[in-house]
């Protein structure tokens, strides 16, 4: 499972069947039973806040996360459409409303029983080009941050197969809840073909996580001793957020178009090379490549010391790997990637400065942002571009074991950005890197130049055990398929 545009991805053409999600009560508020009612989380107030200020200026900052797989055979529409109502019955996150309620944003929470979901059919379509751009259409139509629900579902069907699809707003999930997202629903699909229920684990609601976690930190102030890493971060640096080190051609206080732009690092077994010689110099395979990206960075004329941001699940604290959420917190993190420092020497760096980094997971990173940055925290964006790093490992997820059946895939979207985030993920197919961008000369360049550079450090990891000898950024790179980049 990987992540990757959906005009990359390859969806046979069918008819096109999708499944609308209605209340048949309103929403159990806090004037219905609970006194307080459930705070919403930092992540979704500020992503809320966001929505309603730039809608407030005709000037969405439209964006999404959507999940495809595979169903073998004739599908089964009155089973997947079981399937689909029980998994949005089983995560509470999925059956809220979001209200502004005296300053605080509130989790209205429907129901179980107050929910149904109807089949439509919508159309059919003979060419999979015409269906992917009805798709990405669909997705960006139907996805609002401001109005419920906050997600679309539907499926391909075609004789023999069919291609399920969920789209989701960004506040009522994150990246590792998309495997969960294809276990829940898939598992309760086959298990009522059988004509049996669905026997899946507990999946704790991310609205106790989200409430529990404003709360606690909603009264901490800037003095708060849990703020000194991000202070001493900071103090360092200059800045609270961590500059991207290389030129993207991007003007203050300007939002662009995007580049969504997907590509292979290593295959599978380079990828098992790779991780055999991190492990030699007592590293994990995700330290190894952020090292490559700060050793490449600093080869393109960044900084000796590297300095980004990386976000952080927070699912394994508690017993959240099986729900739906925005369980992730963003932290700083910094070490020494020097000229003249090998491989092992680097990998110390980066293995220190995790370590140190995962020592102050507690303090959410919004409320950092609010409280240390007050100025930048009232914008609707990072203030330019920020040195972002994300790794997933594919393979540990949730219906792992099944991903080469089930076929899923991750796919993100943004109407537009101001800077880079790159994702990486593992999975059994091997190393896979994908970026957003803005569509400047300037960042094409770069982002290209960038990841080739990249590839060939992980590679020379791989065959040689050590960094390769750096290269400028305008030598030659190897042709890209033209379908691994697009314009948003």
């Amino acid at each position: 499972m990987r992540q990757f545009p959906l005009e990359m991805h390859h969806v046979a053409p069918g008819r096109l069947v999708e499944w609308q999600l209605r209340a048949t009560a309103e929403p159990q508020g806090p004037d219905r039973g609970d006194a307080e009612g459930k705070k919403a989380s930092f992540n979704q107030d500020k992503h809320f806040t966001v929505a309603e200020e730039s809608r407030s200026d005709d000037d969405p900052m439209a964006s999404w996360v959507a999940v495809t797989f595979e169903v073998e055979g004739a599908l089964d529409e009155p089973a997947l459409t079981r399937a689909l109502l029980a998994f949005v019955q089983r995560h509470e996150v999925l059956r809220c409303e979001f209200r502004r309620l005296a300053g605080e944003l509130a989790c209205e929470p429907l129901a179980v029983d107050d929910l149904t979901v109807e089949p439509r059919y919508v159309a059919t379509f003979d060419s999979a080009e015409r269906l992917r751009e009805f798709l990405g259409e669909r997705f960006t139509r139907s996805i609002d941050t401001l109005s419920w629900p906050l997600f679309t579902m539907g499926a391909v069907l075609r004789p023999d197969s069919a291609t399920v699809y969920l789209a989701f707003d960004h506040i009522v999930c994150d990246g590792m809840s998309m495997p969960v997202v294809v276990h829940d629903v898939l598992t309760s699909y086959e298990a009522l073909r059988r004509g049996e229920e669905a026997v899946l684990p507990p999946a704790p609601s991310y609205l106790d996580f989200a409430d529990a976690q404003r709360r606690r930190y909603l009264s901490i102030d800037s003095g708060d001793e849990r703020l000194d890493y991000w202070k001493s971060f900071t103090a360092r640096g200059g800045e609270f957020f961590p500059r991207f080190p290389l030129d993207l051609g991007v003007e203050p206080d300007r939002m662009y178009p995007i580049v969504n732009e997907a590509s292979t690092l290593l295959d599978a077994a380079e990828t098992e090379v790779f991780e055999k010689a991190c492990l030699q110099v007592d590293a994990k395979p995700f330290m190894g490549l952020l090292g490559s990206v700060a050793v490449c960075l600093r080869d393109a004329g960044g900084p000796g010391v590297y300095r980004g941001f990386m976000p952080v699940s927070e699912r394994g604290r508690e017993d959240w790997n099986n729900s739906v959420g925005w369980f992730v917190n963003t932290l700083p993190i910094e070490f020494d990637a020097s000229p003249g420092k090998d491989f092992a020497q680097v990998m110390t760096g980066v293995r220190a400065g995790f370590t140190e980094m995962m020592r102050h997971l507690d303090v959410p990173f919004v409320r950092a942002w609010q409280l240390l940055a007050p100025e930048e925290f009232a914008g609707r964006s990072w203030p330019y571009p920020v040195n972002f790093f994300s790794y997933i490992d594919m393979r540990r997820c949730q219906g792992a074991e099944r991903h080469d059946e089930w076929r899923p895939a991750t796919h993100v979207w943004s109407a537009r950005a101001n800077g880079a985030c790159s994702w990486f993920q593992r999975d059994a197919d091997g190393l896979h890197m994908n970026s957003l961008y803005v569509d400047t000369p300037a960042a094409r360049r770069t982002m290209g130049d960038f990841q080739e550079a990249l590839r060939l450090t992980v590679q020379s990891i791989a065959r040689t055990g050590g960094f390769r000898r750096p290269v400028a950024l305008t030598a030659p790179r190897r042709p890209e398929p033209e379908a691994a980049r697009v314009r948003g």
